[in-house]
């Protein structure tokens, strides 16, 4: 686990930290390797290169608001930036460098130490919800919202919606495998305590350890319980199914649209697999029975079902 990259120890105003968080840089990094990668492959596919290229920076742009939407409504954490504004003292620092704390340097990072508890908190901050760089982004609110954009934009420009699709398709599942290495760097979307061979064990104070103390598996000063990698497994998966898509699918394809198609189930599927092992708070429904993600991959994977039986009938009318 390690949350920050690289540190520059200066504080710029209003924006906090000069840092390179794991999880953002990861995010950036497979933004910049899959824009490149496809703007390097439309001109293959008779595709204005620079079309396609202003199209996925908007993309990123609409990707970024969408998850962070997601992510402040439905991940249950909605109370949590209203306080960092209105009273950071009801939220700890779960990656705070000690339990226990008696002055705010203690705490690491820019987090204040409150001297009533002794505890480490964020500082006041009514900005929190906007800082997308400091992490907590939803996956697939930034897929509906980037996707929805794309496809407008495709159609917009006579770009061919469906064509355009199937270019960016494999290079969705590729970034995300890069940003889900992220945020096993970071710390966050972790799994369930397990003692499998595949467990692993994440740092006093993590917030594996803040989670597993709040429901009582451990004591305050003992080290967290091994749990499911969840964030390497949806890595491995996404990985999968870029080398699907990319090398399997792509060479055979009969339609346009096959790709995206095939997108939405296997991400969806595997999504939903995953969530099984998956023990953060990401909001729950069903007396926590489904999670979000869950709920949204039902109807993405029936909307790929659909778009495989109906783009072969309806090629010619949707090559718009």
């Amino acid at each position: 686990m390690r949350p920050i990259l690289f540190d520059f120890g200066i504080n710029i105003p209003f924006l906090g930290p000069l840092d390179f968080p794991a999880y953002f840089t990861m995010l950036t990094l497979s933004f910049l390797l899959s824009i490149w990668m496809i703007a390097r492959e439309a001109p293959k596919l008779g595709l204005n290169k620079d079309l396609i290229t202003d199209m996925n920076l908007w993309i990123v742009v609409w990707a970024i608001v969408g998850a962070r939407v997601l992510h402040v409504f439905a991940d249950g954490h909605l109370m949590d930036y209203v306080n960092m504004c209105v009273n950071p003292t009801l939220i700890k620092a779960v990656d705070a460098k000690v339990a226990v704390c008696h002055a705010s340097a203690e705490c690491g990072f820019d987090y204040v130490c409150d001297m009533a508890t002794n505890t480490c908190h964020p500082p006041q901050d009514c900005l929190a919800a906007i800082k997308v760089w400091r992490g907590g982004l939803a996956f697939y609110g930034g897929f509906i919202f980037a996707s929805a954009f794309g496809l407008w934009f495709a159609r917009k420009h006579k770009l061919g919606m469906w064509k355009a699709a199937d270019l960016t398709a494999p290079w969705i599942a590729f970034g995300l495998a890069l940003t889900r290495i992220g945020c096993f760097l970071n710390g966050c979307c972790f799994g369930k305590v397990t003692h499998g061979a595949l467990g692993v064990r994440f740092p006093f104070n993590s917030a594996v350890f803040e989670h597993q103390r709040e429901l009582h598996l451990i004591g305050p000063y003992e080290n967290p319980l091994p749990v499911h990698p969840a964030q390497l497994y949806l890595s491995a998966l996404n990985l999968l199914t870029f080398a699907v898509l990319y090398y399997v699918i792509r060479p055979r394809k009969r339609f346009d649209g096959q790709l995206f198609g095939w997108l939405l189930i296997m991400k969806g599927v595997f999504r939903s697999t995953v969530e099984i092992w998956r023990d953060d708070d990401r909001g729950v429904f069903l007396g926590g029975y489904i999670s979000t993600s869950q709920l949204i991959s039902i109807p993405l994977i029936a909307l790929g079902i659909y778009l495989l039986l109906q783009l072969p009938k309806k090629q010619t009318d949707l090559q718009l």
